[in-house]
């Protein structure tokens, strides 16, 4: 028991004596006056060869222009003069469709009519109209709408008891 006690005892003393020299170290270190460094003296320059200019390359020669020599003509062999011909007249215009007949009774009104009134919104009340005015006036205009004026006069004047147009 003794030998520990001795050992704590011989430990405090090193850390206050290591504790102790290191701050006098620290300020025998802040004491110490500054020296100046001693340079060596540097070795004279060495003189370089000037530089030579940079090296700069012609451009190439540029060749002539071509000359281009117009090809010699070829005798070419003689022959008899050419007899000059109208050209072939211009095929005749396609005849005009036929004129389409005028129908001949209420059957014939039918398929026309049925054109007439394909998009009206009362197709029946349309059909009734158009096939009585195509039995009087032996014509329905071609198309949906419109296209009255060539039926005449006829079928453009034909009015309702209203006095509103009756064909459609």
């Amino acid at each position: 028991m003794a030998s520990k006690a001795l050992l704590i005892v011989l430990a405090c003393f090193l850390l206050i004596n290591t504790n102790v020299s290191s701050h006098r170290e620290e300020e025998i270190h802040s004491e110490v006056i500054p020296v100046k460094p001693v340079f060596s003296p540097s070795p004279p320059p060495i003189a370089q060869p000037p530089t030579p200019p940079p090296i700069v390359k012609a451009p190439p020669p540029t060749p002539p222009p071509a000359i281009k020599i117009p090809p010699t003509p070829t005798p070419t062999p003689a022959l008899p003069p050419a007899i000059k011909t109208s050209p072939p007249p211009p095929p005749p215009p396609p005849p005009p469709p036929p004129a389409v007949q005028p129908p001949r009774n209420r059957l014939e009104c039918i398929p026309l009519c049925v054109v007439r009134c394909k998009n009206h919104s009362r197709k029946n009340v349309c059909m009734r109209v158009c096939l009585t005015c195509c039995d009087r006036c032996k014509c329905v205009p071609p198309g949906q709408y419109g296209n009255k004026e060539k039926c005449g006069k006829c079928y453009t004047g034909m009015t309702t008891t209203g006095g509103k147009p009756k064909c459609p």
